[in-house]
């Protein structure tokens, strides 16, 4: 079947896609609509230069690589909050996240972006399913990412699929940083990310959480600043895993690999807790 794209002549506006998250009740069917939501985009280099201090990116000539997923966020709540899309948003929970930069990053558009759902998976704790959101200049494709996500309101038969093994490589100390008490609010003023559970103990309470908690793609964000020259201008994957979430405050260590063409990454926190892991590798 083929996508039924929406085209928009700019990105939604936030405040109704909010509400409308925050009224869908109950699950509305066991398989995911061929549905898609696209539109033209440019870089605001203000907002640009706030991501990069808050994720510590050096002000270089090209977009950090997990930067596109904060231009498609708007586009991603429109799909979720679409009427087809069978699931509640609340209670969704981020599990991975991969990036693709198949060519370099540069300028600041237009580019054309465009999100659209995978396919519903069993999992042990429900279903999971995945955004996948495309960045396209005049030359045709340029960044690709994959959003993985989980929700326990709905069941499936069968069993999830066997993840490859992989042989674990030798990580040293990289980096270190605080993860301070209101860096959930602070990045969500940036990816206009305002789910609760980021914001303060109050609201963090009320999704059985003592205390906010970091957003994944902040972790993600300043691991891939850290691991700077290890990952090329172009042509390299970075995924990650979310693991523990990081309650706030709390500080935080990136261990890695040695440079290479591949390898693996970890983000601690106290008592060696896994936050977060991940890999890079060239794309072949």
């Amino acid at each position: 079947m083929a996508t039924d794209w929406l085209d928009l002549p700019a990105p939604p506006a936030l405040p109704g896609l909010f509400a409308r998250a925050a009224l869908r009740r109950g699950v509305r069917g066991q398989s995911l609509p061929e549905l898609g939501v696209r539109c033209p985009v440019t870089v605001d280099p203000a907002h640009l230069a706030r991501y990069r201090q808050l994720c510590g990116f050096l002000d270089a000539h090209l977009l950090p690589a997990p930067y596109p997923h904060l231009m498609a966020f708007a586009l991603q709540l429109q799909l979720l909050t679409d009427t087809r899309f069978p699931l509640p948003l609340l209670g969704l929970v981020h599990l991975e996240n991969r990036t693709r930069v198949l060519r370099p990053l540069e300028g600041l558009g237009p580019f054309t972006l465009s999100v659209q759902l995978g396919s519903l998976q069993p999992h042990r704790k429900g279903v999971t399913f995945s955004l996948i959101t495309q960045l396209h200049d005049h030359f045709g494709l340029l960044w690709q990412g994959d959003s993985g996500f989980l929700s326990r309101a709905l069941t499936l038969p069968g069993n999830p699929a066997a993840r490859e093994a992989s042989i674990e490589l030798s990580q040293s100390a990289l980096a270190q940083w605080p993860a301070p008490a209101n860096i959930g609010r602070r990045y969500a003023r940036i990816a206009h990310d305002y789910n609760p559970i980021h914001l303060c103990a109050a609201t963090a309470r009320l999704f059985g959480f003592p205390r906010a908690i970091a957003h994944g793609l902040w972790h993600k964000g300043r691991a891939v600043a850290e691991l700077g020259t290890r990952l090329p201008n172009a042509g390299y994957d970075v995924a990650v895993r979310f693991h523990q979430p990081l309650l706030l405050p709390g500080e935080v260590q990136l261990l890695a690999s040695a440079p290479d063409s591949s390898g693996q990454f970890s983000l601690l926190g106290a008592g060696q807790q896994m936050h977060m892991s991940g890999t890079w590798q060239a794309l072949r």
